[in-house]
């Protein structure tokens, strides 16, 4: 299925404060992204793209013209999706990731603005964010290809080929074939291959036949 990049203006993100920030156990848990869509018609979205940067966890919110005359609202969509197995190891810290409209809560359709909430619950991670953020709405339908008929419906290969005029069945042909080999051992296995003398008589020689030689 074919997709189209849509052009996004990501807002600076806003630290939700855990803790006194004036002292070393102050430490911003959760950041909030806005993201909008202007000079752009309320979409569908396809896929939301990025490169995770120690985020452990990632819930959205999107704001949705539901009808002409009504006010949009916000919908959650995607709720404590798990991007760090554990927050405090390494895995999936720096990982690219893909999220897809069915994978979402609700449906996304006439899309206006998204909103990205970021946790990380470990203190070991000095920042976290998500970069190379990229938002996808599904492109126009390629249109269908018309296929010949004969490739379409393809001849069986059970099907007996048809003869050319004017040549002989090769059926036929190899059959008379094998009945001139078989003539000719035949011939073979009953000549003789002793030679008989001139003047030789049950091996010997006739006296009165050489005499007149």
């Amino acid at each position: 299925m074919s997709r189209v990049l849509v052009p996004c203006h990501v807002k600076s993100t806003v630290a939700l404060q855990v803790g006194d920030m004036r002292t070393s156990q102050g430490r911003p848990g959760v950041l909030v992204v806005d993201v909008t869509f202007p000079n752009i018609a309320p979409f569908e979205l396809q896929e939301i793209m990025f490169k995770n940067y120690y985020t452990a966890f990632l819930s959205i919110r999107v704001r949705q013209q539901s009808s002409m005359h009504t006010a949009a609202k916000w919908v959650t969509c995607l709720r404590d999706y798990c991007l760090m197995p554990d927050p405090h190891s390494e895995e999936g810290a720096q990982d690219y990731v893909s999220l897809f409209k069915h994978q979402m809560l609700c449906d996304m359709n006439r899309v206006l603005e998204l909103r990205l909430i970021l946790r990380q619950p470990s203190p070991l991670w000095l920042s976290f964010t998500v970069e190379e953020l990229q938002i996808y709405q599904q492109g126009p339908k390629s249109p269908s290809l018309a296929f010949p008929k004969w490739l379409s419906h393809p001849v069986s290969n059970e099907q007996p080929a048809p003869r050319l005029g004017g040549l002989p069945d090769p059926s036929r042909v190899s059959s008379e074939v094998q009945q001139m080999w078989a003539l000719t051992e035949m011939i073979r296995a009953s000549h003789t291959s002793t030679r008989i003398g001139r003047f030789d008589v049950d091996g010997c020689y006739d006296l009165n036949l050489l005499s007149y030689t």
